[in-house]
């Protein structure tokens, strides 16, 4: 990866439907190199996906929590968390050190919402507890990180 890489990241991850002649415009190349680039950083796996950002309180989900939930199983051993994941209510399921196994993301209604998950959450077996925060005001939040060229 180079200057221009790094360039054509950002900028799609800032608008990834950009239109590649206003990409090419953009980082001062030809469409058809700007393309070339795109297609190799998809085919290396630094592109995964082009996706769609949802504002979530405007469909019903205006509470943010993070929930550090402990669990009873060996170590290494993720099968608590590959359910814990698949709820749909889990943005974000990570596997972690510390006192807790994983810490989950998670977008609910209202507290009632999040009361209900955590009771489901809780019947998943190996779980034995959680702790959760909630978000009062969310600064930032992307799912994509800032590329910067390294020498």
């Amino acid at each position: 990866m180079d200057a221009v890489d790094t360039h054509i990241l950002n900028i799609l991850r800032d608008n990834a439907r950009i239109s590649n002649a206003e990409l090419a415009r953009t980082v001062g190349m030809a469409p058809s190199a700007v393309l070339e680039r795109v297609r190799k950083l998809e085919r290396k796996g630094v592109i995964e996906r082009y996706e769609a950002r949802i504002n979530p309180k405007e469909v019903g989900l205006s509470l943010t929590a993070f929930t550090f939930v402990h669990v009873e199983e060996g170590v290494g051993t993720l099968d608590t968390g590959q359910k814990l994941a698949a709820l749909p209510e889990v943005l974000e399921a990570h596997y972690t050190a510390g006192s807790a196994s994983y810490l989950l993301k998670l977008r609910v209604s209202d507290t009632e919402g999040l009361a209900q998950l955590l009771q489901r959450i809780g019947r998943i077996e190996g779980v034995r507890d959680t702790n959760s925060t909630i978000v009062l005001r969310t600064l930032k939040e992307t799912s994509a990180p800032a590329v910067v060229e390294t020498p």
